[in-house]
């Protein structure tokens, strides 16, 4: 399971081809279920579940904004993303990926239902792949929209901090 996480993050991040690039995210996607739900708590299992059906929309999203750019521009290589649609859209998928304000509902939740090992993935080795796609493509994307997720995403994870009751 672990070799797979390796795996797949590598194949994404040395990725220059959307499919490639996909396939690696959705190794990794499908790497870290079992990891998640391995304890048979029923939390466990809701949270794997949870994990699974937003990164699978996540990854649709994000194979439908490189097919639209590839139908616009001819070329399916990541540095040539051009398309503003498919621009938003990636910027999209790939903030959803991350658990980026305001598409980060789910992953406190996912956290909460997994082991500290994994939580510890999750929040580390798992955003490797979608940020190093978000580097490669940041030329392309939004710089406002960019800059607001992030300050949105700092200013609610600090304030829902605070505000945490659970220990």
């Amino acid at each position: 399971s672990t070799l797979s996480i390796l795996l797949g993050t590598t194949i994404t991040i040395t990725s220059n081809h959307w499919t490639t690039a996909w396939a690696g995210l959705e190794i990794n996607t499908l790497s870290i279920i079992p990891m998640i739900s391995k304890s048979h708590h029923p939390r466990a299992i809701e949270a794997a579940t949870k994990y699974f059906l937003v990164q699978a929309a996540a990854s649709t999203l994000m194979l439908f904004s490189s097919t639209i750019n590839a139908w616009h521009t001819g070329q399916w290589d990541i540095t040539q993303l051009t398309y503003p649609p498919a621009c938003l859209l990636l910027t999209t998928a790939i903030a959803t990926k991350l658990g980026l304000a305001p598409f980060h509902f789910w992953f406190p939740e996912v956290l909460q239902g997994s082991s500290l090992t994994t939580a510890l993935l999750l929040s580390t080795i798992m955003k490797l792949p979608p940020t190093t796609l978000l580097l490669i493509t940041s030329h392309s994307l939004n710089p406002i929209l960019l800059t607001t997720m992030s300050i949105m995403s700092i200013t609610l994870g600090g304030w829902m901090g605070l505000n945490q009751t659970q220990t």
